[in-house]
């Protein structure tokens, strides 16, 4: 198990790395207007959960698939990115009540369906395996017993610092849906906003650099 030192160490990267706002950050916070504060906090239930998963690939090998298999890394990269712009799609076409309604949103979009779409945004989004390939061996002793369960407690400290960074983020956008509740001209707005930020991240994705 990682000793003290290494996991406040760990932790301070970890703050940095999560309050750089990036495109986790941008899909919480325009979850969050959108669709209001359940389900940007299930989108992030959906992206901490899809840290999990590549913390365990990392530890499994799974990972370094990406970097001797330059194809597997490729084939994830488009498939990430035409699901984003499939959720984008969605997004547009989804329609009925009132968008910024206080549940309108949530009644059109099962909190499991939020959920499902931020795991599957985290998961199939290479640089985030690559990211947790970098990031995690560095703090890993072999000393310290399974690789595979200081990966996990690894990704527990950023998930939990994840946590109190990206809840404030929901509960801002909480605030900024209220605010715009009031904007009875552009019903639709939020969910515009929503499917450009899929939009947007299928791009970077797409002709982004593996770096």
């Amino acid at each position: 198990m990682s000793d003290f030192s290494t996991i406040t160490l760990f932790a301070a990267a970890a703050l940095v790395l999560t309050a750089t706002p990036g495109p986790d950050m941008l899909l919480i916070a325009s979850r969050s207007v959108s669709q209001g504060r359940a389900a940007g906090f299930l989108t992030y239930a959906g992206i901490a959960i899809g840290t999990y998963c590549h913390a365990l690939a990392a530890a499994l090998g799974l990972s370094q698939l990406f970097q001797t298999v330059p194809i597997a890394y490729e084939i994830v990269r488009w498939v990430g990115a035409a699901y984003l712009l499939y959720l984008a799609f969605k997004t547009i076409r989804s329609g009925g009540g009132d968008a910024l309604s206080p549940v309108g949103g949530l009644r059109r979009l099962s909190g499991k369906r939020v959920f499902a779409e931020g795991l599957m945004t985290n998961i199939l989004n290479p640089k985030m395996a690559l990211f947790v390939l970098a990031l995690f061996p560095q703090f890993i002793r072999m000393e310290d017993g399974s690789m595979i369960a200081q990966m996990l407690v690894l990704a527990t400290v950023l998930n939990g610092i994840g946590f109190i960074v990206n809840g404030s983020v929901v509960l801002l956008g909480g605030h900024i849906r209220r605010r715009l509740a009031g904007l009875s001209r552009f019903p639709k707005l939020p969910q515009y906003l929503l499917a450009t930020v899929f939009t947007g991240l299928a791009l970077r994705l797409a002709l982004g650099s593996r770096t």
